[in-house]
Protein backbone atom coordinates (compact mmCIF):
# COMPACT_ATOMS: atom_id res chain seq x y z
CA UNK A 1 0.00 0.00 0.00
CA UNK A 2 0.89 3.59 -0.49
CA UNK A 3 0.77 6.05 2.01
CA UNK A 4 -0.93 9.39 1.94
CA UNK A 5 2.58 10.88 2.77
CA UNK A 6 4.50 9.09 -0.02
CA UNK A 7 1.64 10.49 -2.62
CA UNK A 8 2.19 13.77 -0.98
CA UNK A 9 4.59 16.48 -2.80
CA UNK A 10 7.37 17.82 -0.41
CA UNK A 11 6.37 19.97 1.61
CA UNK A 12 9.23 22.59 0.55
CA UNK A 13 9.70 21.25 -3.13
CA UNK A 14 12.85 22.46 -4.85
CA UNK A 15 12.72 25.83 -6.94
CA UNK A 16 13.40 26.51 -10.25
CA UNK A 17 10.75 25.44 -12.87
CA UNK A 18 9.84 21.75 -13.79
CA UNK A 19 8.77 19.75 -17.12
CA UNK A 20 5.69 20.02 -18.62
CA UNK A 21 5.42 16.33 -19.59
CA UNK A 22 7.18 12.77 -18.19
CA UNK A 23 6.72 9.61 -19.24
CA UNK A 24 7.03 6.56 -17.09
CA UNK A 25 8.21 3.39 -17.82
CA UNK A 26 7.89 1.15 -15.46
CA UNK A 27 5.80 -2.26 -15.35
CA UNK A 28 4.69 -2.28 -11.91
CA UNK A 29 0.69 -0.45 -12.37
CA UNK A 30 0.33 0.24 -8.53
CA UNK A 31 4.50 1.70 -8.49
CA UNK A 32 3.91 3.58 -11.89
CA UNK A 33 0.84 4.99 -10.94
CA UNK A 34 2.28 6.25 -7.64
CA UNK A 35 5.04 8.05 -9.50
CA UNK A 36 2.70 9.61 -11.74
CA UNK A 37 0.89 10.57 -8.71
CA UNK A 38 4.21 12.11 -7.34
CA UNK A 39 5.03 13.88 -11.00
CA UNK A 40 1.49 15.27 -10.85
CA UNK A 41 1.83 16.51 -7.55
CA UNK A 42 5.13 17.99 -7.96
CA UNK A 43 3.21 20.35 -10.99
CA UNK A 44 4.25 18.35 -13.60
CA UNK A 45 0.94 19.27 -16.10
CA UNK A 46 0.65 15.86 -18.60
CA UNK A 47 2.29 12.52 -17.66
CA UNK A 48 2.22 9.53 -19.47
CA UNK A 49 2.67 6.04 -18.64
CA UNK A 50 4.17 2.88 -20.65
CA UNK A 51 4.53 -0.72 -18.99
CA UNK A 52 7.56 -1.48 -20.55
CA UNK A 53 9.91 -0.57 -23.36
CA UNK A 54 7.86 -1.71 -26.46
CA UNK A 55 5.32 0.54 -25.48
CA UNK A 56 7.69 3.50 -24.89
CA UNK A 57 8.96 3.60 -28.00
CA UNK A 58 5.07 3.27 -29.37
CA UNK A 59 4.69 6.17 -26.95
CA UNK A 60 7.63 7.88 -28.66
CA UNK A 61 6.18 7.69 -32.33
CA UNK A 62 4.70 11.39 -33.40
CA UNK A 63 1.59 10.01 -34.30
CA UNK A 64 0.96 8.77 -30.88
CA UNK A 65 2.10 12.14 -29.27
CA UNK A 66 1.49 15.94 -29.75
CA UNK A 67 4.73 16.59 -28.59
CA UNK A 68 7.51 14.84 -27.41
CA UNK A 69 7.97 14.50 -23.44
CA UNK A 70 10.32 16.78 -21.62
CA UNK A 71 11.85 13.88 -19.68
CA UNK A 72 11.29 10.23 -19.46
CA UNK A 73 11.54 8.22 -16.30
CA UNK A 74 13.00 4.46 -16.95
CA UNK A 75 13.19 1.89 -14.86
CA UNK A 76 16.04 -0.31 -15.98
CA UNK A 77 14.23 -3.64 -14.15
CA UNK A 78 11.16 -4.33 -16.65
CA UNK A 79 10.01 -7.91 -17.62
CA UNK A 80 10.00 -7.14 -21.73
CA UNK A 81 12.56 -5.03 -23.03
CA UNK A 82 15.08 -3.91 -20.16
CA UNK A 83 16.15 -0.51 -19.56
CA UNK A 84 19.20 -0.97 -20.98
CA UNK A 85 17.51 -2.36 -24.05
CA UNK A 86 15.52 0.72 -24.31
CA UNK A 87 18.35 3.01 -23.89
CA UNK A 88 19.99 0.95 -27.11
CA UNK A 89 16.88 1.36 -29.11
CA UNK A 90 16.38 5.63 -28.27
CA UNK A 91 20.27 5.52 -29.45
CA UNK A 92 19.22 3.63 -32.77
CA UNK A 93 16.26 5.48 -33.59
CA UNK A 94 17.89 9.22 -32.13
CA UNK A 95 15.30 9.72 -30.40
CA UNK A 96 17.05 12.28 -27.67
CA UNK A 97 14.59 12.36 -24.81
CA UNK A 98 16.38 13.48 -21.33
CA UNK A 99 16.52 10.12 -18.86
CA UNK A 100 16.25 9.52 -15.34
CA UNK A 101 17.10 6.40 -14.23
CA UNK A 102 16.05 4.46 -11.42
CA UNK A 103 17.15 1.10 -10.33
CA UNK A 104 16.44 -0.79 -7.05
CA UNK A 105 20.29 -3.06 -7.72
CA UNK A 106 22.60 -0.43 -6.26
CA UNK A 107 24.47 2.84 -7.50
CA UNK A 108 27.29 1.01 -8.95
CA UNK A 109 24.39 -0.61 -11.94
CA UNK A 110 22.47 2.91 -12.03
CA UNK A 111 26.23 4.82 -12.52
CA UNK A 112 27.84 2.08 -15.09
CA UNK A 113 24.56 2.81 -16.54
CA UNK A 114 24.42 6.47 -16.62
CA UNK A 115 28.25 5.95 -18.17
CA UNK A 116 26.68 4.20 -20.95
CA UNK A 117 24.13 6.85 -21.72
CA UNK A 118 26.75 9.56 -21.73
CA UNK A 119 28.82 7.47 -24.13
CA UNK A 120 26.07 7.07 -26.56
CA UNK A 121 25.32 11.20 -26.24
CA UNK A 122 22.25 11.11 -25.07
CA UNK A 123 21.02 13.11 -22.65
CA UNK A 124 20.69 11.95 -19.26
CA UNK A 125 19.36 14.07 -16.00
CA UNK A 126 20.20 11.65 -13.49
CA UNK A 127 19.80 8.31 -11.35
CA UNK A 128 17.68 7.69 -8.57
CA UNK A 129 17.85 4.95 -6.02
CA UNK A 130 14.34 2.84 -5.40
CA UNK A 131 12.07 3.37 -3.94
CA UNK A 132 11.33 7.25 -5.67
CA UNK A 133 10.50 9.67 -3.23
CA UNK A 134 8.88 12.96 -4.01
CA UNK A 135 12.01 15.32 -3.24
CA UNK A 136 14.60 13.07 -5.34
CA UNK A 137 12.12 13.28 -8.11
CA UNK A 138 12.00 16.73 -8.28
CA UNK A 139 15.49 17.02 -8.06
CA UNK A 140 16.18 15.73 -11.00
CA UNK A 141 13.15 16.91 -13.09
CA UNK A 142 14.03 20.26 -12.74
CA UNK A 143 17.22 19.86 -15.30
CA UNK A 144 14.80 18.89 -17.99
CA UNK A 145 13.45 22.73 -18.80
CA UNK A 146 16.64 22.95 -20.24
CA UNK A 147 17.36 19.43 -22.07
CA UNK A 148 14.53 20.09 -24.62
CA UNK A 149 16.60 22.20 -27.02
CA UNK A 150 19.22 19.21 -27.53
CA UNK A 151 16.23 17.14 -28.83
CA UNK A 152 15.04 19.96 -30.97
CA UNK A 153 18.56 19.88 -32.51
CA UNK A 154 18.44 16.30 -33.35
CA UNK A 155 14.56 16.66 -34.86
CA UNK A 156 16.32 19.31 -37.33
CA UNK A 157 19.04 17.24 -38.50
CA UNK A 158 16.83 14.70 -39.25
CA UNK A 159 14.00 16.25 -40.95
CA UNK A 160 15.60 16.21 -44.36
CA UNK A 161 17.47 18.80 -47.28
CA UNK A 162 20.85 18.83 -48.69
CA UNK A 163 23.26 19.08 -45.25
CA UNK A 164 20.50 16.33 -42.97
CA UNK A 165 23.39 14.22 -42.96
CA UNK A 166 25.71 16.34 -42.09
CA UNK A 167 29.25 17.56 -44.14
CA UNK A 168 30.66 15.49 -47.23
CA UNK A 169 34.05 14.48 -47.50
CA UNK A 170 34.23 16.54 -50.10
CA UNK A 171 33.44 19.39 -48.69
CA UNK A 172 35.64 18.60 -45.63
CA UNK A 173 38.79 18.21 -48.11
CA UNK A 174 38.15 21.80 -49.70
CA UNK A 175 37.78 23.03 -45.92
CA UNK A 176 41.37 22.13 -45.26
CA UNK A 177 43.07 22.81 -48.41
CA UNK A 178 41.19 26.63 -48.28
CA UNK A 179 41.77 27.39 -44.67
CA UNK A 180 38.12 26.85 -43.89
CA UNK A 181 39.14 24.98 -40.49
CA UNK A 182 40.67 27.43 -38.35
CA UNK A 183 42.16 26.75 -34.63
CA UNK A 184 41.00 27.84 -30.87
CA UNK A 185 42.40 27.59 -28.04
CA UNK A 186 41.58 26.25 -24.19
CA UNK A 187 43.86 27.76 -22.04
CA UNK A 188 45.34 25.37 -18.95
CA UNK A 189 46.20 26.58 -15.42
CA UNK A 190 48.02 25.94 -12.59
CA UNK A 191 46.15 24.39 -9.50
CA UNK A 192 49.37 25.66 -7.11
CA UNK A 193 49.71 29.26 -8.49
CA UNK A 194 46.72 29.15 -10.74
CA UNK A 195 48.75 30.48 -13.89
CA UNK A 196 47.81 30.12 -17.15
CA UNK A 197 50.46 27.30 -18.44
CA UNK A 198 49.35 26.31 -22.03
CA UNK A 199 47.05 25.81 -23.88
CA UNK A 200 45.13 23.14 -26.31
CA UNK A 201 44.83 23.83 -29.65
CA UNK A 202 41.45 22.86 -30.97
CA UNK A 203 40.18 22.68 -34.64
CA UNK A 204 37.03 24.49 -35.66
CA UNK A 205 35.23 24.88 -38.88
CA UNK A 206 32.48 27.39 -39.71
CA UNK A 207 30.70 25.67 -42.67
CA UNK A 208 29.38 28.07 -45.54
CA UNK A 209 25.65 26.46 -44.88
CA UNK A 210 25.83 24.55 -41.82
CA UNK A 211 27.32 26.91 -39.39
CA UNK A 212 29.74 25.94 -37.27
CA UNK A 213 30.08 21.66 -37.85
CA UNK A 214 31.44 20.33 -34.51
CA UNK A 215 34.77 18.37 -33.98
CA UNK A 216 32.98 15.48 -33.07
CA UNK A 217 31.33 15.08 -36.20
CA UNK A 218 34.38 16.65 -38.93
CA UNK A 219 36.93 14.79 -37.13
CA UNK A 220 35.48 11.45 -37.36
CA UNK A 221 34.42 12.22 -40.75
CA UNK A 222 38.42 13.13 -41.46
CA UNK A 223 39.76 9.99 -39.86
CA UNK A 224 37.28 7.68 -42.44
CA UNK A 225 38.23 9.53 -45.49
CA UNK A 226 41.95 9.27 -44.88
CA UNK A 227 42.06 13.21 -44.35
CA UNK A 228 43.43 12.99 -41.04
CA UNK A 229 46.95 13.72 -42.00
CA UNK A 230 46.26 16.78 -44.68
CA UNK A 231 44.21 18.15 -41.21
CA UNK A 232 46.38 17.51 -38.22
CA UNK A 233 49.43 18.87 -40.46
CA UNK A 234 47.11 22.01 -41.13
CA UNK A 235 46.33 22.34 -37.27
CA UNK A 236 49.82 21.91 -36.30
CA UNK A 237 51.41 24.55 -38.79
CA UNK A 238 48.47 27.33 -37.58
CA UNK A 239 48.97 26.57 -34.15
CA UNK A 240 52.82 26.68 -34.39
CA UNK A 241 52.85 29.96 -35.91
CA UNK A 242 50.46 31.63 -33.44
CA UNK A 243 53.00 29.97 -30.71
CA UNK A 244 56.01 31.22 -32.15
CA UNK A 245 53.95 34.92 -32.36
CA UNK A 246 53.11 34.62 -28.74
CA UNK A 247 56.85 33.76 -28.13
CA UNK A 248 57.58 36.69 -29.60
CA UNK A 249 55.56 38.79 -27.32
CA UNK A 250 57.22 37.69 -24.14
CA UNK A 251 54.48 34.92 -23.91
CA UNK A 252 55.50 31.72 -23.12
CA UNK A 253 53.46 28.81 -23.44
CA UNK A 254 52.90 25.31 -23.54
CA UNK A 255 50.93 23.78 -26.68
CA UNK A 256 49.00 20.92 -26.76
CA UNK A 257 47.90 19.34 -30.10
CA UNK A 258 45.81 16.36 -30.67
CA UNK A 259 47.09 13.57 -32.54
CA UNK A 260 45.02 11.22 -33.85
CA UNK A 261 45.56 7.30 -33.62
CA UNK A 262 44.88 6.91 -37.21
CA UNK A 263 48.65 8.54 -37.78
CA UNK A 264 50.54 6.61 -35.30
CA UNK A 265 51.53 3.97 -38.41
CA UNK A 266 52.34 6.94 -40.27
CA UNK A 267 55.80 7.00 -42.28
CA UNK A 268 57.30 9.96 -42.03
CA UNK A 269 55.06 12.02 -39.44
CA UNK A 270 58.07 12.56 -37.22
CA UNK A 271 60.06 14.21 -40.18
CA UNK A 272 57.19 16.44 -40.84
CA UNK A 273 56.28 17.37 -36.92
CA UNK A 274 60.16 17.86 -36.45
CA UNK A 275 59.99 20.14 -39.77
CA UNK A 276 56.96 22.25 -38.65
CA UNK A 277 58.76 22.74 -35.40
CA UNK A 278 61.26 23.89 -37.01
CA UNK A 279 60.14 26.62 -39.23
CA UNK A 280 58.12 28.15 -36.76
CA UNK A 281 61.78 28.64 -34.60
CA UNK A 282 60.01 27.32 -31.49
CA UNK A 283 61.18 24.89 -29.10
CA UNK A 284 60.20 20.78 -29.35
CA UNK A 285 59.63 21.22 -25.22
CA UNK A 286 56.79 23.51 -26.01
CA UNK A 287 55.04 21.06 -27.43
CA UNK A 288 52.91 18.32 -26.25
CA UNK A 289 51.33 15.89 -28.79
CA UNK A 290 48.05 14.64 -27.31
CA UNK A 291 47.52 10.71 -28.07
CA UNK A 292 43.80 9.27 -27.01
CA UNK A 293 43.74 6.25 -25.21
CA UNK A 294 40.88 4.79 -27.40
CA UNK A 295 43.63 4.33 -29.70
CA UNK A 296 44.16 0.11 -29.80
CA UNK A 297 46.93 -2.12 -28.26
CA UNK A 298 47.95 -2.86 -31.80
CA UNK A 299 48.08 0.58 -32.84
CA UNK A 300 50.34 1.56 -29.59
CA UNK A 301 52.34 -1.27 -30.03
CA UNK A 302 53.72 -0.23 -33.94
CA UNK A 303 53.56 3.32 -32.82
CA UNK A 304 56.48 2.88 -29.97
CA UNK A 305 59.25 3.83 -31.95
CA UNK A 306 57.66 6.92 -33.63
CA UNK A 307 56.16 8.07 -29.74
CA UNK A 308 60.11 7.14 -28.57
CA UNK A 309 61.81 9.32 -31.43
CA UNK A 310 59.96 12.03 -30.50
CA UNK A 311 60.42 12.02 -26.94
CA UNK A 312 63.95 11.52 -27.76
CA UNK A 313 63.61 14.97 -29.67
CA UNK A 314 62.41 16.89 -26.83
CA UNK A 315 58.41 16.72 -27.76
CA UNK A 316 56.07 16.05 -24.58
CA UNK A 317 53.88 12.85 -24.94
CA UNK A 318 50.10 13.26 -23.14
CA UNK A 319 48.00 9.78 -22.97
CA UNK A 320 44.39 11.94 -23.68
CA UNK A 321 41.42 11.06 -22.36
CA UNK A 322 42.64 8.90 -19.66
CA UNK A 323 39.36 7.33 -18.14
CA UNK A 324 38.22 5.51 -21.43
CA UNK A 325 39.97 2.86 -22.92
CA UNK A 326 41.35 -0.22 -21.54
CA UNK A 327 44.99 -0.76 -21.99
CA UNK A 328 46.42 2.13 -20.34
CA UNK A 329 48.42 0.52 -17.41
CA UNK A 330 50.75 -0.78 -20.53
CA UNK A 331 50.48 1.89 -22.00
CA UNK A 332 52.01 3.70 -19.50
CA UNK A 333 54.62 0.98 -18.84
CA UNK A 334 55.92 0.72 -22.29
CA UNK A 335 55.56 4.34 -24.28
CA UNK A 336 57.28 7.31 -22.69
CA UNK A 337 54.05 9.43 -21.58
CA UNK A 338 55.21 12.50 -19.95
CA UNK A 339 51.87 13.75 -19.37
CA UNK A 340 48.37 12.03 -18.31
CA UNK A 341 45.05 14.00 -19.10
CA UNK A 342 41.91 12.56 -17.39
CA UNK A 343 38.72 12.64 -19.17
CA UNK A 344 36.17 15.26 -18.68
CA UNK A 345 33.41 12.20 -17.47
CA UNK A 346 36.10 11.22 -15.19
CA UNK A 347 36.43 14.74 -13.59
CA UNK A 348 32.61 15.32 -13.59
CA UNK A 349 32.03 11.48 -12.02
CA UNK A 350 34.99 11.90 -9.43
CA UNK A 351 32.78 14.48 -7.34
CA UNK A 352 29.42 12.49 -7.48
CA UNK A 353 30.64 8.76 -7.18
CA UNK A 354 33.12 7.28 -4.24
CA UNK A 355 34.63 4.66 -6.96
CA UNK A 356 35.93 7.19 -9.43
CA UNK A 357 37.18 9.60 -6.00
CA UNK A 358 39.75 6.39 -5.15
CA UNK A 359 40.53 5.64 -9.12
CA UNK A 360 41.62 9.06 -9.34
CA UNK A 361 42.95 10.01 -6.05
CA UNK A 362 45.06 6.91 -6.84
CA UNK A 363 45.99 7.49 -10.23
CA UNK A 364 47.53 10.97 -9.47
CA UNK A 365 49.58 9.24 -6.87
CA UNK A 366 51.22 7.28 -9.31
CA UNK A 367 51.68 9.61 -11.64
CA UNK A 368 53.30 11.51 -9.26
CA UNK A 369 55.63 8.72 -8.50
CA UNK A 370 56.44 7.76 -12.16
CA UNK A 371 57.17 11.77 -12.50
CA UNK A 372 54.28 12.55 -14.86
CA UNK A 373 52.43 15.84 -15.06
CA UNK A 374 48.58 15.00 -14.50
CA UNK A 375 45.76 17.62 -16.03
CA UNK A 376 42.11 17.60 -15.54
CA UNK A 377 39.91 18.22 -18.49
CA UNK A 378 36.27 18.98 -18.92
CA UNK A 379 36.34 21.25 -15.44
CA UNK A 380 33.00 22.95 -14.86
CA UNK A 381 32.31 23.33 -11.36
CA UNK A 382 34.19 25.08 -8.71
CA UNK A 383 33.73 21.03 -6.66
CA UNK A 384 35.55 19.52 -9.36
CA UNK A 385 38.38 22.28 -9.30
CA UNK A 386 38.76 21.95 -5.03
CA UNK A 387 38.59 18.05 -5.81
CA UNK A 388 41.34 17.98 -8.36
CA UNK A 389 43.37 20.56 -6.05
CA UNK A 390 43.24 18.94 -2.88
CA UNK A 391 44.32 15.32 -4.85
CA UNK A 392 47.28 16.99 -6.11
CA UNK A 393 46.40 17.23 -9.69
CA UNK A 394 48.92 19.64 -11.38
CA UNK A 395 47.07 21.73 -14.21
CA UNK A 396 43.00 22.15 -14.81
CA UNK A 397 41.65 22.81 -18.26
CA UNK A 398 37.50 23.60 -19.17
CA UNK A 399 34.79 25.82 -18.97
CA UNK A 400 34.84 27.00 -15.27
CA UNK A 401 38.12 28.64 -16.46
CA UNK A 402 37.56 29.66 -20.09
CA UNK A 403 35.66 27.95 -23.46
CA UNK A 404 38.03 27.38 -26.27
CA UNK A 405 38.70 30.87 -28.33
CA UNK A 406 40.70 32.52 -31.39
CA UNK A 407 44.02 33.61 -30.57
CA UNK A 408 42.92 37.20 -31.00
CA UNK A 409 40.54 36.52 -27.94
CA UNK A 410 42.63 34.63 -25.92
CA UNK A 411 45.61 37.21 -25.88
CA UNK A 412 42.83 40.11 -24.46
CA UNK A 413 41.42 36.72 -22.09
CA UNK A 414 44.99 36.43 -20.75
CA UNK A 415 45.37 40.13 -19.93
CA UNK A 416 42.03 40.42 -17.60
CA UNK A 417 42.97 37.21 -16.14
CA UNK A 418 46.08 38.58 -14.88
CA UNK A 419 44.68 41.75 -14.04
CA UNK A 420 41.69 39.76 -11.90
CA UNK A 421 38.70 41.07 -14.30
CA UNK A 422 38.15 37.70 -15.96
CA UNK A 423 35.38 36.64 -13.75
CA UNK A 424 37.15 33.87 -12.20
CA UNK A 425 36.85 32.95 -8.86
CA UNK A 426 39.43 29.81 -8.38
CA UNK A 427 39.80 28.90 -4.79
CA UNK A 428 43.50 28.42 -3.76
Amino acid sequence: MTSDAERRAPAHPPSGPLPGSLLIVKDSVLERARLASLAKGLGVAAVHEAANGREALQCLEPERLPAPPAALLLDLELSEMDGITLIEQLHARGAHVPLILMSGKGAYLLQSVGYMVEQLGLPMLGVLSKPVDADALAGVLRGACAAPGAMRTSRALASGGPHALGPTGTELALAISSGQIGVHYQPKVCFAHRDVVGVEALARWMHPVLGQVPPDVFIPLAERMGLIHALTLSVLDQSLRQLAAWNALGLRLKLAVNLSPRLLESRGLVEEIVQAQQAHGVAPSQITLEITESASAHQFVSAISMLARLRLKGFGLSIDDYGTGYSSMQQLAKIPFTELKFDRSFVQGAVRYENYRVILSTSIQMCQKLGLVTVAEGMETQAEWDLLRDYGCVMGQGWLIAKPMPADALTAWMRAYRCGSAGLVLAA
